[in-house]
């Protein structure tokens, strides 16, 4: 076997596991919750986001044929979401490397943690829908935007947001799981034009993962409820930021 391949890869390989099993059937919280993890355990913040992007390039694809393969794809809403989410996470990924890590750690930290509540307030409780169709390119820029600079953010913000305009729930978190993606994709070209590839391994290990899951959380999302686990994970994300935030502090 490799020397990397060690229990650190193999902890690394089962939180790409976990994470993808979460974001393929919920259409949230891959990248917030490798994010807390990494940011945890001492990363910067740029480096982490960099770091889950490249990973989540293989996830996402996996992912994206996954709810295809299911069905779960809306056509007219990929199409009006890909594009603004492209530019909102090539400005988000620009904007994360020109700031010192150090000085922006606490503030992803604390967005994370906010993130986390706002899941675990969406597995409590049903939001009425609100009836609205429009505006829907603006909310994939935000959506990309954040995710960038978050390390993640991409899902409890487009997804939930769609949810609660009383979208289809499979064809929501199947379309924006399928546009993930192309933002994860461009995130991540900007960041190593930027920074280059960093922590190759964790990539590796995360990426592993996440694949391994893709085709089982594709199937989930089509069969099994999703409330019970969308509490487990806010409580998952709010610990993991809520250490980083407290160590940073």
């Amino acid at each position: 076997m490799p020397d990397f391949i060690d229990q650190t890869f193999a902890l690394y390989m089962a939180i790409g596991f976990a994470a993808q099993m979460v974001d393929g059937a919920l259409g949230m919280a891959y990248g917030l919750t490798a994010t807390s993890f990494l940011m945890a355990s001492g990363v910067s913040p740029v480096t982490a986001s960099a770091t889950v992007h490249f990973a989540e390039t293989f996830t996402t694809g996996a992912s994206a044929v996954s709810h295809h393969h299911f069905g779960n794809v809306h056509s007219p809403l990929f199409k009006r979401l890909v594009i603004p989410g492209m530019l909102g996470a090539a400005l988000g990924a620009y904007v994360l490397t020109a700031i010192p890590g150090d000085a922006i750690k606490p503030f992803v930290a604390a967005y994370l943690v906010l993130m986390g509540l706002y899941v675990l307030a969406k597995s409590l409780k049903e939001i009425a829908p609100l009836h609205v169709e429009k505006r829907v390119g603006p909310l994939g820029f935000f959506g990309g935007l954040i995710d960038a600079i978050g390390g993640g953010g991409w899902g409890p913000i487009v997804t939930s947001t769609l949810l609660a305009r009383g979208n289809h729930t499979r064809y929501t978190i199947g379309t924006v799981n399928a546009v993930e993606f192309f933002v994860t994709l461009t995130s991540s070209a900007v960041f190593i034009a930027t920074i280059g590839l960093q922590h190759w391994n964790i990539v590796l290990a995360l990426a592993l993962g996440g694949v391994l899951a893709a085709p089982l959380a594709g199937y989930i999302a089509k069969h099994v409820p999703h409330r019970p686990m969308m509490f487990a994970v806010g409580l998952l994300i709010m610990g993991a930021s809520g250490y980083s935030l407290w160590h940073t502090l």
